[in-house]
């Protein structure tokens, strides 16, 4: 039996915000009840058994340090959410261990809101991967949904060095790659989705079982996660914005829907398909109460407060480890 592969974590801290929770859940106790929350960002390291070729990879950037370089009408909904920062962002986090945005090979986002993307240019030589579909939020091809929070900046990533995967389904080939540059990293990206465990698309881009990037629908087009093999026991499920609370992970809380002035007579979700959303929400719930051979699955959402808040986790953000 060939060895295993395993990767090493490590939280980034990417600035924080201020969620209204009658945005998020269902039912609420009070209308007017807020919590100010992190917007997490992570960086993945693997090392090839085989070549020993060590490439590193920051899942989501945050929040931009440079709040009013946001395009106006995503800066507007900015405001809505004080206290909101971007600092720290994740070219000083990553400092803190040493390292600058030359040394991360890729920049994975689970999707393209505002609070994600953070300032993809501070990474001028990284890959831009991105889901099935999310590359028509930023090109101008497809309508935003209902929302303040649906806004989406055009030319956000540089097209030569932008990788949108296929569509579960689909025979693997890359949407978007166009800079030759890429040639031997972009593989990584082509591999096809199968179904791993009660994830029904999962993509294994090292081809060792160290990292995967779960196709996870509901919150946005192209929304991913990834679940990575830490050591021999344990998974770090890397969830973005599957969920925002964690009562929705437990089942206490629900999907929470509402009608915006905006859009006079249109009910509003922060998930573009609030049943695909739910549905996403039940397998992660399943995958951890029952991992089966996984054996354990620890999950990590990206606005987790009580997870950054825990003393136990303050030595997990980098240089530590998950």
């Amino acid at each position: 039996m060939p060895p295993k592969s395993f990767v090493s974590v490590h939280a980034l801290s990417g600035g924080h915000l201020t969620l209204p929770e009658r945005f998020f859940v269902s039912p609420i106790d009070d209308e007017s009840a807020r919590s100010t929350v992190p917007s997490l960002s992570f960086l993945v390291e693997h090392r090839s058994l085989e070549t020993g070729r060590l490439t590193r990879i920051i899942f989501d950037l945050g929040i931009r340090k440079r709040l009013q370089d946001y395009p106006a009408d995503i800066y507007r909904h900015v405001m809505t959410r004080q206290p909101v920062s971007g600092e720290p962002d994740t070219v000083v986090s990553l400092a803190r261990g040493g390292l600058s945005p030359t040394d991360i090979d890729a920049i994975i986002f689970s999707h393209l809101h505002w609070d994600h993307i953070g300032t993809p240019s501070d990474y001028p030589y990284s890959a831009y991967v991105v889901g099935p579909g999310a590359a028509s939020l930023i090109d101008g091809s497809k309508k935003s949904a209902a929302g303040g929070h649906n806004h989406f900046e055009s030319g956000l990533l540089d097209p030569q060095r932008l990788i949108e995967l296929s569509r579960p389904g689909l025979a693997p080939g890359l949407g978007v790659v166009k800079d030759p540059d890429f040639a031997n990293f972009k593989q990584y990206f082509n591999q096809p989705w199968q179904r791993l465990h009660r994830f029904e698309a999962a993509m294994d881009i090292f081809g060792d079982g160290s990292v995967y990037i779960i196709n996870a629908p509901g919150h946005l087009d192209g929304h991913i996660n990834l679940l990575c093999h830490v050591d021999e026991k344990r998974y770090i499920y890397l969830a973005g914005d599957a969920f925002h609370d964690a009562r929705l992970l437990s089942g206490e809380k629900e999907i929470a829907t509402w009608d915006d002035p905006v859009y006079p007579g249109v009910t509003c979700c922060i998930h573009v398909d609030k049943v695909a959303a739910a549905r996403t929400i039940s397998i992660i719930r399943d995958t951890v109460r029952d991992p089966g051979e996984l054996g354990s699955v620890e999950v990590v959402f990206a606005h987790d407060p009580r997870w950054q808040q825990t003393g136990k986790n303050s030595g997990r953000f980098f240089p530590g480890a998950l």
